[in-house]
């Protein structure tokens, strides 16, 4: 596996659409899917490739003057080190741009078995729990903030 920085808008677009197509249970809403693949153009982001094709990304967006929000899938590479070499990536891009601090959505601990699981990875990262904002998706996905010093 090699993590590589996309600079090209359409290779962006290109890699994260192909991820995200390939999670509709995921990413099954095409309005949402169409909207993340459009902002990727213009995010920082990196591939995770395997024998040249890609099996994870994550992109970067500015959420602030001092904070960038990552937005990634490897799913279907998870325990294979993907979301760790993409982190390691992503974090280290932050960093040397003046970024301070790193924040990432996801849904409340206990609410699915999958984000559970996503959770955990982003504890065992160094992530902090920051706020739980019990409606900002909807009802039943409240959405879990974390946060991390860089």
């Amino acid at each position: 596996m090699e993590i590589q920085e996309l600079t090209v808008a359409e290779e962006k677009q290109k890699v994260v659409r192909q991820i995200l197509e390939g999670l509709p249970e995921w990413f099954g809403i095409a309005e949402a899917r169409e909207e993340y693949i459009a902002q990727s153009a213009g995010q920082p982001c990196f591939a995770a490739m395997e024998q040249g094709k890609p099996i994870g990304f994550l992109c970067l967006k500015e959420t602030g003057r001092d904070t960038m929000e990552l937005a990634g899938v490897d799913r279907k590479s998870h325990c294979r080190g993907c979301g760790r070499a993409l982190f390691a990536a992503a974090k280290k891009y932050a960093a040397q741009t003046g970024y301070s601090f790193l924040q990432v959505k996801t849904v409340q601990m206990g609410r699915y078995k999958e984000y559970d699981d996503t959770n955990r990875f982003y504890q065992s990262l160094g992530f902090k729990e920051l706020e739980v904002f019990p409606s900002l998706w909807d009802e039943w996905n409240p959405c879990q903030i974390y946060i991390m010093a860089i």
